[in-house]
């Protein structure tokens, strides 16, 4: 079987793959709009969604496109070596990826080794890249829940200030940097530190978007603990289910009420927040994975071209060989 061949196998399987996890995604959205209607518990919090306030809604959706786009420039940045627009259309098919596949991040590594390896990239390029990539992004999460749970423990934010909501997780984001310190060759191998600025942009804007939802239900949280609770609840998305619908909710409204939201508005703000979440970078990764697509097949077939025309002239004649192409 030819290269091509094996190549255009596998991108239908990936597109296979791709149809099947966007009709899980709307099937699990219509299921959790149904059980707003449908469970009498949660009726509260379906007509809290619908008096939502359309502008805080739009700049909720606004500051994830923000987001995804600086995840965009990040990895350009860190795959520098890629043409300027297979590395976006990349970017925009890993969110994507991050968004439909279980696991999240991981799996979107995944995709992103697969794309990147196609692309011609070494193995070893591809891994330290990758792995700093990952690296980076979880250590800004880390440091900022350090920030925010030290501010928050000293008093000079708003919010809780008992030790079980501000030290323990404090605390348990030490213990994970200790251990991600025993791998210093990555932070040697990580891309220039002037990038930080995108990586907080990154993770900033999707808190932010979290915000504007939250404020949307009138009944804004202070600063800290949303960040903490952003943080804390996105754990939940270690649990292998795609999309994260179910259990992302349960993890960062049950973190938004720890931490002194009011339960009816922390649950309509997470389930709009997360709609946002899932449905901003899956539109991106479809549209970066028919980008793809296309430019994959214009290739492939200026290639078959460029054999036609090899074959149908021999070395240092100008005259065509008669039979060898129809």
């Amino acid at each position: 079987m030819s290269t091509t061949t094996t190549q255009s196998a596998e991108v239908a399987t990936r597109r296979g793959h791709i149809a099947r996890r966007v009709l899980v995604a709307v099937l699990a959205s219509v299921a959790i709009a149904s059980l707003l209607l449908a469970v009498p518990g949660l009726k509260g919090v379906s007509r809290q969604i619908a008096g939502l306030s359309a502008g805080w809604v739009a700049a909720a959706v606004a500051l994830e496109l923000g987001s995804c786009l600086a995840f965009v420039v990040i990895f350009r940045l860190f795959f520098d070596g890629l043409p300027s627009g297979p590395a976006r259309e990349m970017a925009l098919l890993e969110q994507g990826a991050g968004a439909l596949l279980p696991g999240g991040g991981v799996g979107a590594l995944a995709i992103g080794g697969w794309l990147l390896r196609r692309e011609g990239l070494s193995m070893r390029h591809i891994v330290e890249r990758s792995c700093a990539l990952f690296f980076l992004t979880s250590a800004t999460n880390i440091a900022t829940l350090i920030g925010a749970g030290a501010l928050l423990a000293a008093g000079l934010l708003a919010g809780p200030h008992d030790p079980l909501r501000t030290g323990l997780p404090v605390l348990g984001a030490l213990v994970v940097t200790a251990v991600a310190l025993v791998v210093p060759p990555l932070v040697r191998r990580s891309p220039r530190a002037c990038r930080t600025a995108w990586l907080l942009g990154y993770l900033g804007l999707d808190i932010a978007a979290l915000a504007a939802a939250f404020a949307a239900t009138g009944h804004p949280l202070p600063v800290a603990p949303l960040v903490l609770a952003y943080l804390i609840g996105y754990l939940a998305n270690l649990i292998p289910v795609p999309g994260g619908f179910g259990v992302l909710e349960g993890g960062l409204a049950g973190a938004l009420i720890a931490y002194g939201a009011p339960a009816t508005q922390a649950t309509a703000a997470v389930i709009v927040y997360h709609a946002i979440a899932f449905w901003v970078p899956s539109i991106g990764g479809l549209l970066g994975y028919a980008l793809l697509s296309r430019r994959a097949s214009r290739t492939n077939g200026a290639g078959t071209t460029r054999h036609a025309h090899k074959q149908r002239f021999l070395p240092g004649s100008q005259a065509p060989v008669v039979g060898t192409v129809a």
